[in-house]
């Protein structure tokens, strides 16, 4: 049964991971690096005023120059990014000698996906296990059911609370987002799992009570709006993050439920 296991989550966890990295590279990373850039200040729109002091959860320091300065050497002030200048390259922090910071970068960035897949394929695996010994048996349409579900659960329903945090932009407290994000994925897979596997008309409200309980709750929420990185540009990542995401535990639950189905065969 571990082998089992093991050999199931670990195949679909990767291949999920590196479905992950391609569409990361080829439409997210893109908005993250210009976002990083109004957060710097290398980059700035007519509205980019950061409320002094504001937690908005990134290890960068936003560090934009107030709207109505002259722009700092290879910044750009005006309606659109980058208007008053000609130079339209970005470092991104990058080393002189030599492409090492962008490689280890990506390098990274597919490593962490992969490993991020590989978790929450273990999860799923051992959820079949269980499905498996209350008499539900798992195939590959099955395993794609619970991939969407995964995708929900972790990803879209915390997003309808909390979009996806574009670097430059503000946040609230983020020890409270924390804890709004995890009780809202516990609630709406709990809540999943019932309308699924529950029975009767009981099962079935208390999935649906569960599910909308965070957002009755409501989302930790700023005091007012600031941000140095465009709404646009904001919309656009939060938008592209989550169509990543169900590309991905799309492909994780169909694979984990195939090579499942096929070793139980």
């Amino acid at each position: 049964m571990i082998q089992r296991m093991l050999a199931s989550a670990l195949f679909a966890g990767c291949a999920a991971g590196l479905l992950a990295a391609l569409l990361h590279f080829a439409f997210v990373q893109e908005k993250i690096l210009l976002g990083e850039d109004y957060e710097s200040g290398a980059a700035m729109h007519f509205a980019g005023v950061m409320a002094e002091g504001m937690d908005h959860g990134h290890d960068h320091a936003a560090t934009a120059a107030p709207a109505d300065t002259g722009a700092a050497p290879g910044a750009a002030t005006g309606d659109a990014p980058e208007a008053a200048t000609g130079d339209h390259s970005h470092h991104h922090g990058a080393p002189e000698d030599g492409e090492a910071g962008p490689f280890k970068r990506n390098a990274l960035t597919v490593m962490f996906h992969v490993l991020l897949y590989c978790s929450y394929a273990l999860v799923m695996v051992a959820g079949f296990a269980l499905a498996e010994r209350a008499g539900h048996r798992v195939t590959s349409r099955e395993g794609l059911v619970w991939g969407v579900a995964g995708f929900v659960a972790l990803q879209l329903a915390p997003a309808m609370g909390l979009a996806p945090e574009l670097p430059g932009t503000a946040g609230a407290d983020l020890t409270a987002r924390q804890v709004w994000w995890a009780g809202t994925a516990v609630t709406t897979a709990a809540g999943l799992a019932l309308l699924g596997y529950g029975r009767g008309l009981a099962a079935a409200g208390l999935g649906a009570m569960l599910i909308a309980l965070p957002h009755i709750l409501g989302a930790p929420e700023l005091d007012h709006f600031s941000g140095v990185a465009p709404p646009e540009v904001a919309a656009a990542f939060a938008a592209r993050a989550l169509g990543l995401g169900l590309a991905a535990w799309s492909l994780l639950g169909w694979l984990a439920g195939r090579l499942w189905g096929g070793q139980a065969a």
